[in-house]
Order: structure tokens, then sequence, then C-alpha cells
């Protein structure tokens, strides 16, 4: 079983723009009771994933690439909308990459940095353009802001 131990943040200032190039992002949901179902397409390819609920920092993530015409369908005809726009920044720092998700549409404004670990007692050491860890708060899943976007909190 595929596990992902990631830890999230609120970004502060804009010292992270200058750090990395960003890709668009598109994704959307199909079901989010208790595991969630994603579709999503970066570039020109497609992606469907599964996840478990998350424990700590921890759950089970299984990720498989799909035809772009068939992401595409999905999003298009069985994702809950609004779907989930944003562009993703990947910054190496030390043996890290720091994923940072500045949305758009609904959730314009918010932006994410999220790290992925190796383990749950992994010491990191934050960027300066970290800001509060909300780590485990469900407001800042992707799939919680589908149902309740960044624009109407």
């Amino acid at each position: 079983m595929a596990t992902e131990i990631e830890r999230k943040f609120l970004v502060k200032g804009d010292a992270w723009r200058q750090l990395a190039e960003g890709s668009l992002y598109r994704q959307g949901y199909i079901a989010s009771q208790g595991a969630t179902v994603r579709v999503r397409i970066v570039k020109n390819q497609g992606y469907l994933t599964i996840k478990g609920p998350t424990v700590n920092y921890s759950r089970s993530e299984f990720e498989y690439p799909i035809p772009l015409a068939d992401a595409q369908e999905m999003l298009d005809t069985l994702c809950v909308r609004p779907l989930i726009e944003k562009t993703r920044y990947k910054i190496n720092i030390s043996d890290l990459v720091w994923e940072v998700d500045e949305f758009a549409g609904a959730n314009q404004g918010l932006i994410l940095a999220e790290v992925e670990l190796t383990d749950e007692l992994q010491k990191i050491e934050l960027p300066d353009w970290i800001g509060e860890e909300v780590s485990g708060n469900p407001k800042y899943y992707n799939s919680y802001l589908v149902k309740h976007p960044f624009s109407e909190w």
C-alpha cells in the first residue's frame, strides 16, 4: 500500500515566487466521503487518485495515469463543482520538495504549501515564507474547498 505523509502550511509573503515556475492543475472530486476519488490534469496528462482518511499526517494514496481525454471527460461530467484550479510551484530546499499551490477561481487568494515526508517524526526546517501550520485541518483539504470555496469564508 502507498502511504502519503504530508504537512501543510499557509504561505506568507511573495519570496517563494522567485524559486520556481508553476504548472496549471485542474482537478475535481468524484467522491469525498471517507476516501476521496480525484481526477486531475497536469500539463497534458490525466491522473486518477484515491486517498484514504488522514490519520496524523499520513493517509493511503493510490495514483494512476489515465488518458487525457478520459480525465477531461470525467472533469466535465462526473466531478462536483467548482473544480479546483491552481498553479503548483515545486521548490527544492535541502532534501525536500515544497509544493506551493496558488489557487484560482472560487478559491482565489488562498496559497498553501505542503511537503511530503518519509516519516511522521521527520524534522524539517521551515522556509521564511511558511506561515501557520494547517496539517490535519479539513478546512484546507482540496476536497473541502470544492464544497466550501475560500471565496465564501
